[in-house]
């Protein structure tokens, strides 16, 4: 049986674990500029294995609106090249010799409000995960609370719940500032 300290801290874990999922998922979102997260986590057929860009080229931002991607194995560029198109992401590479340049065409004013629809979509969901553990918290503390051998009280059953309320506005909020912050980027020019 758990005792509140490890019921609260689980809770806290899993809406850690959903913020930071929201972040790494808006990383991938496209502005209107160039940045390597971008493209990072492309996957790449390298060799028969489907591998993220990342692991197998260098990928830096010589300028606002470009992206220029040098593979570690000249021999794997078709494949980046490939890859960047299915991954459907709107980038048109080019290969150069020994590299690929990706101009980061300006979205469209439509593009634009479907990239923030779906940031938007994102911190709802972030938001529905870090309810379940809040749901799955209280519940594990109102099984404390009358499991009759545990001897916590009721004042401590209330406390405890009210420390998970807190816990939930905290991450809600980080979840708002993260969809805010990430929305004003898009929205820039």
């Amino acid at each position: 049986m758990m005792d509140i300290d490890t019921i609260l801290l689980e809770a806290e874990e899993h809406m850690e674990k959903s913020v930071n999922y929201l972040k790494s998922e808006l990383r991938g979102v496209r502005t209107g500029r160039a940045s390597p997260a971008l493209v990072e986590f492309v996957k790449v057929d390298y060799y028969g294995s489907m591998t993220d860009l990342r692991s197998i080229a260098l990928v830096n931002v010589p300028e606002p609106t470009q992206l220029l991607i040098k593979p570690f194995d000249a021999s794997s560029l078709q494949a980046i090249v490939k890859a960047i198109q299915a991954a459907n992401l709107g980038l048109n590479p080019v290969s150069e010799g020994k590299q690929i340049r990706v101009s980061i065409p300006p979205l469209s004013g439509d593009r634009r409000t479907q990239f923030i629809a779906s940031v938007k979509k994102m911190g709802e969901e972030a938001k529905v995960t870090v309810r379940n553990a809040r749901r799955d918290a209280n519940k594990h503390i109102e099984t404390l609370g009358k499991d009759k051998t545990q001897h916590v009280s009721e004042d401590e059953v209330e406390k405890a719940k009210e420390e998970v309320q807190t816990l939930l506005k905290k991450y809600e909020a980080t979840v708002d500032e993260l969809v805010d912050s990430k929305t004003k980027e898009i929205q820039q020019i």
